[in-house]
């Protein structure tokens, strides 16, 4: 594929991850679950590695795809991908049209489809030409088409917002054709281009819709046909894609567990993911407080999605690989990635683009007033200088502040936390910030590895140390600090861990005090939450303790079986608001 078609692609795809935040709070149709944005990611990410046969990036997308969006973005390509240059668009386009309209059992105008008719519409008529002038029309023609979806569809116009899935599309193409045309730096202000179009009225409501939303791969062989049709019986929102004897599925289905014992009996079933509708119909459901200043972290630190959604705190993503998987670090399913570690499988990580980075810091000061940003420590990534150049060009009003954390991993994510909390609880950005800054001064952490064979694979210790120390039962502690991962001290057994947490709590912590303390885990959530959370419990009765699985991006780097303990004394948490 040519480079500079590969390169749009991928100015699209990471257009789309950083406004994916944005899509996820506009997901109202078909059910208000707040996941299109996360669809969007995952199964656009193959766009990302395309190499050699393209074929083999049409499967790795069918096997990414979720939920709808996803599924009908990922038809789409299949069809738009037969081209690879501006020559070809107007027949890729309508071939990537009309797949995508066949894989949807029920289709409605109102979605992403009607974002597909439109550029094919224009195509048609206009053509395309890698100028800035074209680029301008048919941005101009697509952003027309997602503000009607407001109006065809009834559930969009009670909600007060156009279309997720469609606005998903509509920034993918701005970033594709901008990219063509040389221009990768100026796209439009969303919040403008679609005012009042945002933010799902206050009088809307979503009924709970219990069930499960499931996505699946299908193996086919005889009477395929038949069996595909058969599919519509055992739920709704179904879709469809066809690739030789496999059948990407997805579909909404009030039992997860009997859906899959009756499909069982048409086919082999290579795949299965599924989730819980009714939960995430309630998320989407709950409100979060206002903010005095917009957080935004990394997410090496060790802060879920769950997390994010509570507290309106925005993450900028690393990329985890392992094997020929490669996915945003809160995407990959932690069990799936530490028991490939454990089998063998190599597993590393890179950070998003510098231009994905800029779209996250001109998203988030198209949304919010002010924005601040805790950076993973300089010493790790170069995330931070990144931002400040960027800042330096972009930011002439100083609405964003970035903070060099010097932190990773639980100590990241609990500064996150708490200064999302404080910023809910005032409206004094100055004082968040300042919050920020004592905070970083006083939390800490600690890491217990259990073997060293995986910083050997990541290269940040030789094979042979490795080697001797794993044989010798030698488990390192170490904690992130300014100079980088700094080792403090080495234990034979996990008993001998848990001696020297306590007795960094101790020296740190009062008894009586109320500390904001983290556990994290890797692929030893039972372990954790038993010992290790019970007795600190029991030595702070007062303290709140967060049980959260370690960010991935350590977890490549440290390996399954290690844990970790942080914690920010009270003195630091005095400074909130009640």
């Amino acid at each position: 594929m040519a480079s500079d078609f590969q390169k749009a692609l991928i100015a699209g795809v990471e257009r789309v991850s950083a406004w994916s935040d944005v899509l996820d709070r506009i997901n109202v149709f078909p059910v208000a679950d707040g996941d299109t944005g996360r669809n969007l990611k995952i199964s656009l990410t193959p766009l990302r590695y395309m190499k050699g046969v393209r074929e083999n990036t049409i499967r790795n997308l069918q096997l990414s795809a979720r939920g709808n969006s996803g599924n009908i973005a990922t038809s789409f390509f299949s069809g738009f991908l037969k081209t690879d240059s501006s020559e070809g668009l107007c027949e890729a386009a309508r071939a990537g049209r009309d797949l995508a309209w066949q894989a949807v059992h029920d289709p409605v105008p109102g979605t992403m489809l009607t974002i597909f008719d439109e550029l094919v519409d224009f195509l048609e008529r206009n053509g395309f030409e890698e100028t800035p002038q074209h680029v301008s029309e048919v941005v101009d023609h697509l952003e027309k088409a997602v503000r009607s979806t407001l109006e065809i569809l009834p559930k969009l116009k009670q909600a007060g917002v156009v279309d997720a899935g469609a606005l998903g599309m509509y920034i993918f193409f701005e970033g594709f054709f901008s990219s063509l045309a040389g221009r990768d730096d100026e796209f439009r202000l969303i919040p403008d281009a679609f005012e009042n179009m945002l933010q799902v009225s206050p009088a809307f409501q979503e009924e709970v819709e219990e069930g499960y939303c499931v996505d699946m791969v299908l193996h086919l062989q005889a009477d395929a046909g038949e069996k595909v049709e058969k599919l519509s019986e055992y739920g709704g929102s179904l879709v469809v894609i066809p690739h030789q004897e496999y059948y990407k599925v997805h579909l909404h289905t009030a039992d997860a567990g009997e859906a899959r014992a009756r499909i069982e009996g048409l086919g082999r079933i290579v795949q299965w993911s599924d989730d819980d509708l009714g939960g995430q119909i309630k998320a989407f459901k709950r409100c979060r407080a206002e903010e005095a200043i917009h957080i935004m972290t990394d997410a090496a630190g060790s802060v879920t999605r769950a997390d994010c959604s509570e507290l309106g705190i925005t993450l900028l993503e690393s990329y985890i690989t392992a094997g020929e998987k490669s996915l945003p670090e809160t995407l990959f399913h932690p069990a799936e990635l530490y028991g490939l570690m454990r089998e063998g499988v190599r597993a590393s990580t890179s950070q998003a683009s510098v231009f994905e980075r800029h779209q996250y810091y001109q998203r988030i000061l198209q949304q919010y007033s002010r924005a601040l940003y805790l950076c993973t420590g300089s010493v790790f990534t170069g995330n931070y200088q990144v931002a400040i150049d960027w800042k330096q060009k972009h930011d002439p009003e100083n609405r964003l502040t970035v903070i060099d954390t010097a932190a990773a991993s639980g100590r990241l994510g609990l500064l996150a936390i708490a200064t999302a909390r404080y910023s809910a609880g005032t409206a004094d950005p100055k004082a968040v910030i300042a919050f920020a800054e004592q905070a970083v001064n006083q939390c800490r952490e600690y890491v217990f590895l259990d073997k060293l064979k995986y910083l050997a694979a990541g290269g940040r210790l030789s094979r042979p140390s490795a080697f001797l120390g794993d044989a010798l039962h030698m488990k390192p502690i170490i904690s992130p600090t300014a100079e980088g991962a700094k080792k403090m001290g080495v234990v034979k057994n996990q008993e001998g861990q848990l001696e020297f947490a306590f007795q960094r709590l101790e020296e740190f912590l009062h008894r009586g005090s109320a500390p904001l303390i983290m556990l994290e885990y890797t692929d030893n959530r039972d372990w954790v939450s038993g010992t290790p959370k019970k007795e600190i419990e029991r030595l702070y009765p007062s303290a709140e303790v967060l049980l959260q699985p370690l960010s991935l991006t350590s977890g490549v780097h440290m390996g399954p079986g290690t844990w970790a303990v942080a914690f920010l004394p009270e003195p630091a948490l005095g400074l909130r608001h009640d």
